[in-house]
């Protein structure tokens, strides 16, 4: 009796897993299991997409070792992807993946492989891929702590947590002036394209688009990626913008008004926000509120902490309000330049006076009416 190879066996098994990983979704799968030469591992196909898949099988997760089979991978997908004229996608197998590895995974395919479609699987749980039509088969690794033995619920995934509402702004952007909004302007097909384009990883734009489709807000039936319910969208968009973030009422350390706000600005590193952004963008309405200056990290105020600022005196009005950011990539991404200062974007200003409690609701209405009505209106 001649006994199989373990590694045959491994492989087997991998392929097996990958196998039912895309037929979840909806994919037909064959395998090819006679090994002939440049016949790929794999064949999957859903609508138009036809992957001709090469799949590796890692002992351990070494990222030295799981990168060097990934580009053996890559290689031989793309020469089988070219006979059968199919899209080449490169599957590494590994019995354990630490999250630093899928970073790593990540890196190297925007370095060294953008063209070709990749695909990470953890025998553990958790699976990465990066390419057209792939997004669906992304899972999340499965929480495990060393110190805890029961696993504990998770808390329900944040559709507007930091990067979200970066993203956001960015499937939005289009329909915004370029003046009030720094943001790629495009269209994209699905999470992969959208990662590219914000400079996200695309685990995390896979799990936004992915929880868009779930809340019913995204439309991904025609070519590109729309966001539908709005008016709903918004709403809770403005709900979570509601926290409330530590502040320091400063004053100028010199007297200068808008020349020593510039010169604090660079220094600090901070974003004009809310009714000074409004003004500067040329779309305010209330007047007389100090500015207000988003920093990333609130810190109290010492000799050396704010350069240009000192704490305003008990019972004198701030000549500026330091305002730590709940969002600061979102923040300070989408912030545009003006008279050399960073500024925040329309869509952050129409957030943040929404929930202000000084003539706030005054700002936001104008801006909604004048500027963002097509945006944020109800378009169904």
């Amino acid at each position: 009796m001649v006994s199989s190879s373990p590694i045959r066996n491994s492989s087997a098994l991998a392929a097996e897993r990958v196998a039912d990983l895309f037929r979840a979704h909806g994919w037909q799968v064959d395998l090819e299991p006679d090994g002939r030469p440049l016949k790929p591992d794999l064949i999957a196909a859903k609508g138009s997409l036809r992957y001709a898949i090469e799949l590796k099988c890692a002992g351990e997760g070494r990222s030295d070792r799981a990168l060097a089979m990934l580009s053996q991978a890559i290689l031989q997908a793309r020469r089988h992807a070219e006979g059968l004229s199919m899209r080449p996608l490169a599957v590494l197998h590994i019995p354990h993946a630490a999250s630093s590895l899928y970073k790593k995974v990540e890196q190297f395919h925007r370095d060294y492989a953008a063209d070709i479609a990749i695909g990470l699987i953890s025998e553990a749980g958790g699976s990465l891929f990066i390419g057209k039509g792939l997004e669906a088969l992304n899972v999340e690794p499965p929480f495990s702590s060393n110190r805890e033995k029961l696993a504990k619920p998770r808390k329900a995934w944040d559709l507007f947590s930091d990067l979200n509402q970066w993203m956001l702004k960015v499937l939005l952007a289009p329909e915004i002036p370029a003046n009030l909004l720094t943001a790629p302007r495009g269209e994209y097909r699905g999470g992969s394209e959208l990662a590219s384009a914000a400079q996200v990883s695309a685990m995390s734009a896979s799990r936004f688009v992915r929880r868009l489709q779930e809340e019913g807000f995204l439309d991904d039936s025609g070519r590109a990626l729309r966001l539908v319910r709005r008016r709903e969208l918004f709403r809770r968009w403005q709900s979570a913008a509601m926290r409330s973030s530590p502040e320091l009422p400063m004053s100028f350390l010199i007297p200068g008004g808008a020349r020593q706000l510039n010169k604090v600005v660079s220094r600090l590193e901070a974003c004009v926000g809310v009714f000074a952004a409004a003004d500067m963008l040329g779309i305010g309405h209330v007047s007389g509120v100090a500015p207000y200056l988003y920093v990333r990290r609130l810190r109290p105020p010492s000799e050396d902490s704010w350069p240009g600022l000192v704490p305003s005196p008990p019972g004198e009005p701030p000549q500026v309000i330091l305002r730590q950011a709940n969002a600061p990539e979102s923040l300070f991404r989408g912030a545009v330049q003006v008279e050399g200062m960073p500024v925040s974007d329309v869509l952050q200003i129409w957030l943040d006076a929404s929930a202000h409690p000084s003539r706030g609701a005054e700002q936001a209405s104008l801006l909604r009416s004048k500027m963002l009505s097509d945006v944020l209106g109800d378009d169904e």
